[in-house]
């Protein structure tokens, strides 16, 4: 019985993604896509394979240098080379970790509301004005000090004390 009613709910969520999907405007699909290129992209780019071949194309561009004369067109070609790749791997890189960021900010504010005890308004941070978020951090430095004041902080050093013994080789 929990059979049958697995696969009608399966047919059922199905069904209802593929609505979803033909619903969708066409910016959706667009970033969607973008969302998938720059994630493949990423992990691609981002290899030590990746980086062999950049260093393979700037040894063989640097061997054909005495070929070229050394011209201002055999210089062009590394510049126009480099930037192309420098501007389109910012967009990249960006999407890549502004979706990295959103995930751990998610994972973060469900800790939170999860935590019996911890102030919920604290979820969300991250839109928070600049004053606010000064504002906030002022209060946790006092939070901080007071905890030290009264002996609540990790195996009872003060903070000046824990960063003389890492500096120091010892660890905290």
């Amino acid at each position: 019985m929990d059979a049958d009613n697995n696969i009608k709910a399966m047919k059922t969520q199905k069904e209802k993604a593929k609505r979803r999907e033909e619903s969708r405007d066409f910016f959706c699909v667009a970033s969607d896509a973008f969302r998938v290129f720059a994630r493949r992209s990423s992990a691609v780019l981002g290899s030590a394979w990746a980086f062999g071949i950049a260093i393979l194309v700037i040894v063989i561009w640097g061997l054909t240098g005495p070929a070229f004369h050394y011209s201002n067109t055999w210089q062009l070609i590394i510049n126009t080379g480099t930037t192309i790749v420098t501007f389109l791997m910012v967009f990249l890189i960006q999407n890549t970790q502004n979706r990295d960021a959103k995930a751990a900010h998610l994972k973060l504010d469900e800790i939170i509301r999860a935590l019996k005890g911890a102030r919920n308004e604290l979820i969300d941070l991250e839109k928070l004005t600049d004053e606010d978020l000064t504002s906030l951090e002022k209060q946790f430095e006092r939070v901080r000090k007071k905890a030290e004041r009264n002996g609540n902080n990790p195996g009872g050093m003060r903070r000046a004390e824990r960063t003389e013994n890492a500096s120091k080789g010892k660890g905290i």
